[in-house]
């Protein structure tokens, strides 16, 4: 195999930086589906404590996790702009992640202040300097489409951020933000549409291409839509102070944008020049299959609106987006990424001719992967229906731990065999 276009041995990070961030992202999972099995009650409503605890395991500890992994590797490599003091940058922004992840669902399952307290210094200082450092690299960086989507979502990031601090100081007793369900609504709106869904946009148009043998998105689509949908979420945040009927034209631009984002992947996927069965394939499949359905749920509330005053529709809406699209996009990013970095970094340091080291196909086991995407996907179904049938919560929640497990698993088994090859860490 050879090196892809636009990659350079040269500018990666060493193999440890985003690694830890890649197999601590795992656990997390691990931790949501647990949570599900010993408090089923999390399904209930989308604001119990037990759910706002299992929502921030999936999207701090898993997604952004994963994601700030990724873009520590991909800034350099695809951007060309190295993050400034690149593994104290990894250090100070890991840990308190991960920590913070853990004092912040400690706080919504016990209601303890001094939780929350804890978990705004260490995830406000672990943002901050990723944040800082990102930005600096960002500036830097070689204009793109792919840099263009990282910086929105690198925006929608800082966003999220101060909202969640804000809001976290509501339950540490220390201030009331004001008009607090605007600023929910907003912290929502910015983290899952604006930091998920734009970083997954931006990455798409280099990744999709490149590792699933694809023709490139087109153009004009590349170019104007990760701007559009940041520009409707700034009016969606600003509805409040708009005309009332200002809201359906922002959302259903929003949903058009989403849609056709998710269109334009599967056709391109099904344009792809190599039809051999690739596990990763159906991830972004069943992630795309997920955005279109939370398209439709949403038509479906625009036509029975005694709907959106349910329990069950922000949890659908929730399970879609985040178990359905962006976990499941995640994932099948993790198993390209880790062994593709496994291989990358091996012939790099080995200088190895073919077929002396392992080939990125080589470094998990297909029928291993092949397991997880399926205990994934029932994991995905059972979670669709308990909005429904909140019994079926602890079956979720099992098959969800095993899946993650599985991942976790598949994961350091690509570790072990770079290392088992002669790879350095460091």
């Amino acid at each position: 195999m050879g090196q892809p276009a636009g990659l350079s041995f040269e500018q990666a990070p060493a193999f440890s930086l985003p690694l830890r961030f890649f197999l601590t992202a795992p656990l997390f999972l691990l931790a949501a589906g647990g949570l599900l099995v010993w408090t089923p009650e999390a399904l209930a409503s989308r604001w119990t404590p037990q759910a706002l605890a299992l929502t921030h395991a999936l999207t701090l500890g898993f997604l952004a996790m994963s994601m700030l992994g990724a873009l520590m590797q991909m800034l350099p490599v695809v951007a060309g702009a190295s993050l400034p003091a690149l593994r104290l940058v990894s250090w100070f922004s890991h840990v308190p992640l991960a920590a913070g992840t853990v004092a912040l669902m400690t706080g919504f399952l016990t209601a303890r202040p001094a939780a929350f307290a804890i978990a705004i210094v260490l995830l406000g200082s672990g943002f901050a300097v990723f944040f800082a450092a990102a930005t600096l690299s960002l500036a830097r960086a070689v204009s793109s489409v792919t840099v263009g989507g990282m910086r929105l979502a690198l925006a929608s990031l800082g966003v999220t951020v101060l909202l969640g601090l804000a809001l976290a100081l509501l339950r540490a007793g220390g201030w009331t933000p004001p008009a607090v369900e605007a600023a929910m609504a907003a912290h929502v709106a910015f983290g899952l549409l604006g930091w998920v869904l734009l970083l997954v946009i931006g990455v798409a148009y280099q990744v999709v291409p490149m590792f699933q043998i694809t023709p490139p998105y087109p153009p004009r689509l590349s170019r104007w839509l990760a701007a559009a949908l940041f520009a409707l979420l700034l009016f969606h945040a600003s509805t409040p102070m708009l005309p009332g009927v200002v809201t359906p034209i922002v959302d259903a631009g929003l949903t058009s944008g989403i849609l056709l984002f998710a269109l334009a992947t599967l056709r391109l996927q099904w344009r792809r020049r190599r039809k051999l069965p690739d596990v990763t394939l159906d991830y972004w499949r069943l992630g795309m299959a997920s955005l279109i359905a939370c398209v439709f749920v949403w038509l479906v509330v625009q036509f029975r609106p005694a709907w959106a005053d349910s329990d069950a529709y922000p949890l659908l809406l929730g399970v879609l987006f985040i178990g359905g699209f962006a976990v499941s996009v995640v994932n099948g990013m993790l198993y390209k990424i880790v062994p593709f970095l496994a291989w990358f970094h091996l012939q790099a340091q080995l200088q190895a001719r073919a077929g002396s080291i392992p080939t990125m196909k080589d470094m998990i086991a297909e029928r291993l992967t092949r397991w997880q995407f399926r205990l994934h996907f029932v994991a995905c179904v059972l979670l669709i229906a308990a909005t429904r049938w909140p019994r079926l919560a602890v079956a979720a929640g099992g098959v969800l731990a095993l899946s993650a497990l599985l991942l976790w698993i598949n994961l350091l088994s690509s570790v072990r065999r770079f290392a088992r090859h002669g790879g350095h860490f460091t």
